[in-house]
């Protein structure tokens, strides 16, 4: 089958187009024609051997994660779904693999797309909806009336923590870039700051901040917070507290716990997933180019072809 390889780490120019075997499922597991991918920024670190730590992977490495597809095979345990079926998931980061023709993943870690969904619309779903999940609530334990400030409430991650915040009863205050301000607007945000044009550190009594920005932005999110705030990093593993404020990194193992729930908003007309472009496998490394500069609206995604 084809797939995106890499064989050595380095930036998105390392990746090439190969062919792979594909082993039969075992017992529990089921064997996805994939139809779609999308593309995370944690997809770059790994394959730049940043997170060999934590999602340790051995070369060659087929990249990718978030994915949908239409079921092929299952093993010989396997009855909560079935050939035929439409699925989506996530393969665990140091497996990889979605970026290819076919992958074989535990039936347990997949869900049935909804009949309205698209296959784009279900691979952009995992990782993003996820995470944003656990570093509102789990993390940032964020509460109804409270403030929160989502950087780049455009982006795969904040476009989702903003509509979640904001369902959840919170105040939302998002970054953006100005042509990206109506569109985080119609997500729900309260406030929205063009970073470009303004400046984030006068915003005040904040009291939690998503940073999925790094680098400068978080280091002027420290003053935004209100006495007890804390702010919740998906780039910055090694933070500390600071005056005072918590400071925790996100380390987003599994989508599972969160497709049902996912899909469940989506049915109900509370969910919207925003999609950038779409490459065709064969061009794996511009999507990943693409998500590397740091401007996508919304989420990156491969389709297959078959």
């Amino acid at each position: 089958m084809k797939t995106a390889l890499i064989t050595a780490f380095g930036a998105p120019d390392v990746v090439t187009l190969g062919e792979r075997p594909l082993r039969a499922p075992q017992a529990t597991e089921v064997t996805v024609r994939v139809e779609a991918a999308s593309v995370n920024p944690l997809d770059l670190k790994i394959m730049a051997g940043y997170m060999q730590q934590v999602f340790p992977v051995e070369l060659p490495y087929a990249p990718g994660t978030d994915f949908s597809g239409v079921i092929e095979a299952v093993g010989a345990e396997v009855t909560r779904v079935k050939p035929g079926d439409r699925v989506f998931g996530r393969t665990t980061p140091s497996a990889g693999g979605a970026f290819a023709q076919r992958l074989v993943i535990p039936a347990d870690d997949v869900c049935v797309i909804p009949a309205q969904m698209s296959a784009e619309q279900a691979a952009a779903l995992p990782t993003a909806f996820g995470t944003a999940q656990q570093a509102l609530f789990d993390v940032g334990q964020l509460q109804q009336g409270q403030r929160v400030l989502v950087h780049a409430g455009a982006g795969g991650v904040g476009s989702m923590a903003v509509q979640l915040a904001h369902q959840a009863g919170a105040y939302v205050v998002a970054t953006a870039s100005g042509r990206n301000v109506d569109l985080v607007k119609s997500l729900g945000a309260d406030e929205v700051i063009d970073y470009r044009r303004q400046d984030i550190g006068k915003t005040r009594d904040i009291d939690l901040v998503l940073d999925t920005v790094g680098g400068d932005t978080l280091a002027k999110s420290w003053g935004v917070l209100r006495a007890g705030g804390r702010i919740a990093t998906l780039v910055e593993f090694g933070i500390k507290p600071t005056n005072g404020h918590a400071g925790e990194a996100v380390f987003f193992a599994s989508a599972t716990p969160f497709l049902s729930q996912a899909t469940r908003l989506f049915g109900q007309g509370r969910l919207q997933i925003i999609t950038d472009t779409i490459f065709p496998l064969d061009e794996a490394r511009s999507a990943l180019e693409k998500v590397a500069t740091g401007h996508a609206r919304g989420k990156v995604l491969i389709r297959t072809g078959h």
